[in-house]
């Protein structure tokens, strides 16, 4: 007789659920729909989240905080603010103005047990197109962390920055992943596996040096200035004036029309514009093995007020798929925050932390699963021409 993996482990297996994991926390009742969960929302290590059928748009972001998200939004509970503005159909699509604040319920609802944990975070499409999205649960005072043991209905925070987007219900904008106990690798074990494997490498395809790599709680990488394999273009930096995007449009918009090509400088730094939002791209290439998840995060407050990710989760086979690519650039949707700021060729602006697995899973990014940045330099999302 086999046992169910996630009932029989929930309590004891330590790491990242894969998507063999979910599927069998789906068969538990752990995550749930109105209508069934598809083949395609599975990613090797993440669960894609779709839109409900009504998007409420809001005066103010907010946090339910001690309450549900449905007392804080019905009105007649504030006394000197009215929260909502106005409600919208999505299921024939709706467009999202820029600068909005956007709620939409969605479909799934999840009912963990007492040992797992949950995170959210924007998919790759989404951050690229400077939509700022926020998973909020009941009672919570963090957004996109779920508190071990949640039961309750999930909500999106939509709010799109640069370009008005159209989308509708089933749409989805964001990713969940779900833990068990520990799952953090160490920088002595980060290290370790860098010795045995390296996990960065250059545009030569040979591995960077470990005694050239920098561990803080993740490998730490840089911006590259050089558009070396990029015909002299260093990133793009969004028009302040674009036509609407409809995010079921593949390969559809001319990049022209809302996106302006930054030539390589005649230094090796550039000036950031404050509140201009650009794509550029790692120095580095970065290979995260089948057995590990990563997770693009935050290299240093005090290194510069500048935002480098909105999406950062890296999938199990990202830059390495059956162990033939040797690393894949890493593309970062920047912001600089009030003022100006300099960059320069090569400065640390992120690091990627690695997750163990729980177990390996099906499908390996880049292998027998869609996958449309496995071999990306400078790439905007797949809505535009490439």
């Amino acid at each position: 007789m086999v046992r169910n993996p996630v009932k029989t482990s929930a309590r004891s297996a330590r790491g990242v659920f894969s998507d063999r994991d979910l599927k069998a926390a789906i068969r538990e009742s752990w995550i749930t729909a109105p209508t069934p969960i598809i083949e395609s929302q599975f990613q090797p290590a993440s669960l894609d989240l779709r839109l409900g059928p009504i998007a409420y748009q809001l005066r103010a972001s907010f946090l339910p905080f001690r309450e549900a998200v449905t007392t804080r939004l019905r009105q007649e509970d504030f006394t000197d603010v009215n929260l909502v503005i106005d409600e919208l159909s999505l299921v024939h699509g709706a467009t999202l103005q820029r600068q909005s604040v956007y709620l939409v319920p969605l479909l799934e609802s999840l009912s963990l047990p007492r040992s797992i944990r949950g995170k959210c975070n924007p998919k790759s499409t989404t951050g690229r197109l400077d939509v700022f999205t926020r998973v909020i649960t009941d009672k919570s005072a963090r957004f996109d962390e779920i508190r071990e043991g949640y039961k309750g209905q999930l909500y999106l925070e939509v709010s799109p920055q640069s370009f008005p987007i159209r989308v509708q219900a089933g749409a989805s904008l964001n990713q969940l992943r779900l833990f068990s106990g520990q799952a953090t690798v160490s920088d002595s074990a980060l290290e370790a596996m860098y010795r045995a494997s390296p996990l960065l490498y250059g545009d030569d395809d040979a591995p960077i040096p470990r005694e050239r790599v920098v561990l803080n709680d993740g490998l730490c990488m840089g911006i590259d200035l050089s558009g070396g394999r990029t015909d002299g273009i260093i990133g793009y930096r969004a028009h302040p004036n674009p036509p609407v995007v409809d995010l079921s449009r593949v390969d559809f918009y001319d990049p022209a029309e809302f996106w302006e090509p930054i030539k390589r400088p005649n230094r090796d730094a550039f000036i950031l514009e404050a509140n201009r939002f650009y794509i550029l791209v790692s120095k580095e290439r970065i290979r995260v093995p089948p057995e590990f998840a990563a997770e693009m995060v935050v290299y240093d407050a005090g290194a510069g007020e500048i935002r480098t990710h909105y999406a950062g989760f890296f999938d199990p086979g990202f830059g390495f798929g059956d162990g033939s690519v040797l690393g894949t650039k890493v593309v970062m949707e920047v912001r600089a925050r009030e003022v100006p700021f300099l960059v320069y060729d090569g400065q640390t602006s992120f690091k990627v932390g690695f997750e163990r697995l729980r177990s390996r899973p099906e499908h390996v990014y880049g292998v027998g699963l869609a996958s449309s940045y496995q071999h990306q330099t400078l790439t905007l999302s797949k809505h535009f021409r490439r």
